[in-house]
């Protein structure tokens, strides 16, 4: 694993590195101290980082501007925000702004390491504040009493595909999950997206809170 972590301050830096190498002793881990200096180092690198961490409180270019100088510059680079503002509102905006994960600098190294694996296998990590709807939002969903029809017509099995989608699995993940082969696995994500009319993983995870088809347990 090659990682670059972008935090201005040491102490993050070295915890941080400290999970990843939990991870792989071997990961080859770069840091920098601002978003241009990382950007340099990103493309200088042979090859390229495999993963990138992202504070959003940085000095100079930051926040969500910084994540889309990212994504333009590296679309294929997944880059996920590792910051001490846990907020839904930053959380959604961060997912919609291209972030392949959202670890709050809260979570605990284990939650750390559990979300890495995943970005790097394919998926995207979404934490609490984005899959669990919030009181309001269950009674919001409690007086829609939405009919049947005014649902998208799910098998049972693709809502089973749709619930895993919304904890940030990938489809390897949901392979094991629901024994089922990769064929089939994509072949179902995309009736998901299709009957949802969504047109990513993301969209189709706040769809699945949005309706009360997320399992948050």
């Amino acid at each position: 694993m090659k990682a670059l972590i972008v935090d201005d301050h040491p102490l993050i830096q070295q915890a941080v590195s400290n999970v990843l190498r939990g991870l792989d002793p071997a990961a080859e881990i770069a840091v920098a101290g601002d978003c241009d200096s990382a950007l340099e180092i990103a493309a200088a690198g042979a090859p390229e980082p495999d993963i990138v961490l992202l504070d959003l409180n940085l000095p100079g270019l930051s926040g969500i501007p910084a994540l889309k100088r990212w994504r333009v510059r590296f679309p294929a680079m997944p880059v996920v925000i590792l910051s001490a503002l846990d907020d839904r509102q930053t959380v959604r905006a961060a997912i919609i702004a291209g972030a392949a994960g959202y670890i709050p600098k809260s979570s605990s190294n284990e939650i750390m390491r559990q979300a890495v694996s995943l970005v790097l296998a394919g998926g995207k990590y979404l934490p609490p504040e984005i899959v669990a709807p919030t009181e309001d939002s269950r009674s919001a969903v409690s007086r829609r009493t939405l009919p049947a029809s005014a649902r998208p017509d799910l098998t049972e099995r693709q809502r089973d595909v749709l619930r895993l989608i919304a904890k940030g699995a990938s489809n390897k993940h949901i392979c094991r999950e629901l024994g089922l082969a990769e064929r089939t696995v994509k072949a179902h994500v995309s009736a998901v997206l299709r009957l949802l009319n969504v047109a990513s993983r993301t969209q189709a995870a706040i769809e699945a809170v949005r309706l009360g088809l997320a399992d948050t347990n």
